[in-house]
């Protein structure tokens, strides 16, 4: 499985941004696609997960009412709506896919990773 995320830029605070994860490859093993970010110094956080169906979600605290993920199964892509992002939200942010799931929400739990996107949030 191979991944490849993008989307990633410089906005305001206030300001939007949508994600994209594109996967291929062994695609039909995936049952959970995940979002993940990691800001410097700090551990690579969970921000959402949906699983094959696009019917299980869940969003970490900092990303509900904000971030929306969806996936467009005939594309085999997952996308990160990132809505009144804060400059806390500045990371690099990551797609994963997982072999597990539903739910998965540890960085353990996931299989496959694409490279980050960098997020920045700044006025």
């Amino acid at each position: 499985v191979q991944l490849q995320a993008s989307g990633g830029g410089l906005v305001q605070p206030g300001g939007s941004l949508r994600l994209s994860c594109a996967a291929s490859g062994r695609i039909f093993s995936i049952n959970a696609m995940g979002w993940f970010r990691q800001a410097p110094g700090k551990e690579r956080e969970f921000v959402a997960t949906i699983n094959r169906s696009g019917i299980i979600i869940k969003y970490a605290d900092s990303a509900k009412g904000r971030f929306t993920i969806s996936r467009d199964s005939a594309k085999n892509t997952v996308y990160l709506q990132m809505n009144n992002l804060v400059p806390e939200d500045t990371a690099a942010y990551y797609c994963a896919a997982s072999l597990f799931g539903p739910e998965v929400t540890t960085a353990k739990e996931y299989d496959y990773w694409g490279q980050g996107t960098q997020v920045t949030v700044s006025s």
